[in-house]
């Protein structure tokens, strides 16, 4: 980099330096030098250049009106040129330059301007010459480091040996990837995505108080993860972000490669899914996917499921590789799966150790909580199957602990499949489909004829408050009288009686079927 202090080092220049300026001074970075005898240089100036005069100007302009016009115009400093008529600094433009903060330096008389412009142009040959061979040195120390699977870290290793700054790789779902000299909390990992989110993304992003500079990772044509570094741009170094720019550029190989292994294990897993489901016919396949997981088919295996508070589909991505590492830091091998609703974990139980499946969920719920930073999450834990050969059921029985938590925002944050109401451990247990010709068979005339959704509303209100008719009428601000009429069509749709036992139960038993559609 081409600076006046390089300039001032060059001791055949004879070059003395009279006021060092504000802030970065002599260390500013020059644009070039500007050779001027006018009064007003202001308009021929660009911002960076380094003036040279030797104040010919003086019998039409005072000093002070000079340097203003020059700090106006945004230069870097003055190189007074001495001559037999000035063979000393003006004292008034020592005062100005010190007045205003703008860096002055002397020349010899001995000494022409085109020296410095010559040795200004050696210099700033060299700088380009070290720094596109810091470039290319860097660009081979990169790739090796791609090449021996070194991943985003040995990245951020390379940037590391030449320059000292704390960086991060986070990608859009909120996973730190690599980090060097820095770790990011949950807050500052939750602004970092939010960054991702914002078009365009910024040049720099306010982190839970940190002031960090965003250099952007694409992959396949969209940015996927960016490369943080916790320092404001303005404070790095023209060297350190061209290092930063190009070690984005080697991230975004990294990613796409891991979006790439990332997607084919989450295909791979996913599909286990649906050979749980598909029964006894898929066995020997469950089998062969849980082992190539690490989980033992023939051992037992425990069925976790995590979900946020609703049933709609949320950020589960995230949720699947947190809970993965959750159950890895507790020794547990597990076949992790992000589904649409919730995220399923096939955990290889140990026979013996005494460890607490509960006691699991509930480390897992505070570890996926501390990483979303925010919302309720629920773990439902379907119990343990002897072997894999039994996990449809354990499946099922996760995935209705799951919707039964859902169904309750004030309930518990972690339960078993065992703690839910006896009603619901026998619909569980029964055949999905099976349970949606129930419910059709019971309802499906009421809902034909149910235009506005009276009936069904009176139904459930009435079930809830344990047939109670004044406090059912109460509820729905109608006459007792309305209700038995409400009712009686009821019995006519359903073929039930809802004021029997009988009746009750299959109603009660068809609409909770819906549940588990």
């Amino acid at each position: 980099m081409l600076s006046l202090r390089r300039l001032l080092e060059q001791p055949e220049l004879e070059l003395t330096l009279l006021v060092p300026g504000e802030g970065d001074g002599v260390d500013r970075e020059l644009l070039w030098l500007h050779n001027t005898e006018l009064a007003d240089p202001a308009p021929y100036v660009r911002p960076g250049e380094l003036v040279l005069t030797n104040g010919v100007w003086l019998d039409e302009a005072e000093p002070a009106a000079f340097v203003d016009a020059v700090r106006g115009a945004d230069a870097a400093g003055i190189v007074f040129g001495l001559r037999r008529e000035t063979p000393a600094t003006p004292p008034a433009l020592i005062a100005a330059c010190r007045r205003v903060g703008l860096p002055l330096a002397e020349i010899s008389i001995e000494v022409p301007f085109t020296a410095v412009t010559r040795a200004a142009a050696t210099l700033l040959a060299e700088s380009r010459l070290s720094e596109l061979s810091g470039t290319v040195r860097r660009t081979g120390a990169l790739a090796s480091a791609i090449s021996r699977g070194a991943g985003a870290a040995g990245i951020l290793q390379v940037v590391r040996r030449e320059h000292d700054l704390p960086m991060v790789v986070v990608d859009r779902t909120g996973r730190q990837l690599a980090a060097a000299g820095a770790d990011l909390s949950p807050a500052q990992l939750r602004d970092a995505t939010r960054a991702l989110t914002r078009h365009p993304p910024p040049l720099e992003v306010d982190l839970d108080g940190q002031t960090s500079s965003v250099f952007l990772v694409a992959a396949v044509g969209d940015v996927e993860a960016a490369l943080f570094c916790l320092r404001a741009y303005g404070e790095l170094r023209p060297d350190e972000v061209t290092a930063l720019e190009q070690a984005g550029t080697y991230l975004s190989l990294e990613v796409a490669k891991q979006q790439a292994v990332h997607a084919i294990e989450q295909r791979f897993a996913a599909e286990v899914l649906d050979m749980v489901q598909a029964g006894p016919s898929r066995e020997a396949d469950v089998a062969e996917r849980l082992r190539a997981f690490g989980v033992d088919p023939t051992g037992p295996v425990a069925v976790l499921a995590v979900a946020g508070p609703t049933a709609a589909p949320g950020r589960l991505s995230h949720d699947a590789d947190t809970v993965a590492d959750l159950l890895l830091d507790q020794g547990l091998a597990a076949l992790v799966v992000g589904g649409s609703l919730e995220t399923i974990a096939f955990v290889a139980w140990p026979q013996a150790g005494g460890l607490s499946l509960r006691a699991i969920a509930e480390e897992l719920q505070r570890g996926v909580h501390r990483s979303r930073g925010d919302g309720r999450v629920l773990v439902a834990v379907g119990g343990v199957s002897p072997t894999s050969a039994g996990l449809g059921v354990i499946l099922t029985q996760a995935r209705e602990t799951c919707r039964a938590m859902q169904a309750q925002p004030d309930g518990p944050v972690v339960q078993e499949f065992r703690d839910l109401d006896s009603h619901r451990l026998l619909l569980g247990m029964l055949d999905r489909d099976a349970l949606a010709r129930f419910s059709r068979g019971v309802l499906g005339e009421l809902r034909r004829n149910d235009r506005g959704g009276d009936l069904e509303a009176t139904l459930r209100a009435f079930l809830e408050l344990d047939g109670h008719y004044a406090a059912t009428a109460e509820r729905l601000h109608i006459h007792v009288n309305t209700l038995r009429n409400r009712l009686a069509r009821l019995a006519e749709l359903t073929r039930r009686d809802v004021r029997t036992t009988a009746g009750r139960v299959d109603l009660f038993l068809a609409l909770e079927a819906d549940s588990f559609g």
